[in-house]
């Protein structure tokens, strides 16, 4: 990881084409600017996150989900009968 002291106004050049300007600094906020062309897709990591898990969830055929509840129904009604 590259770390880099910025003062407000002053920017970091990533590649030709992206900017990252410094915006503000409040208390423990940094507020910055991303400047990138419109295919680069720019996210917080909370964010990127949430849809990488959200992708993973839609890749899962419905069979399979269905497959799984089945599977946990009977592991279910298993346990139940045993218990006798």
């Amino acid at each position: 990881m590259l770390i880099l002291a910025r003062k407000i106004d002053e920017k970091i050049k990533i590649g030709n084409d992206i900017t990252i300007t410094l915006i503000d600094v409040h208390g423990d906020q940094v507020k910055i600017g991303v400047e990138a062309p419109k295919n680069v897709k720019v996210f917080r990591q909370e964010v990127f996150d949430a849809i990488q898990s959200e992708n993973k969830a839609a890749a899962i055929p419905e069979s399979d989900m269905a497959n799984d509840k089945a599977i946990s129904a009977v592991s279910a009604l298993s346990k139940l009968l045993n218990k006798k």
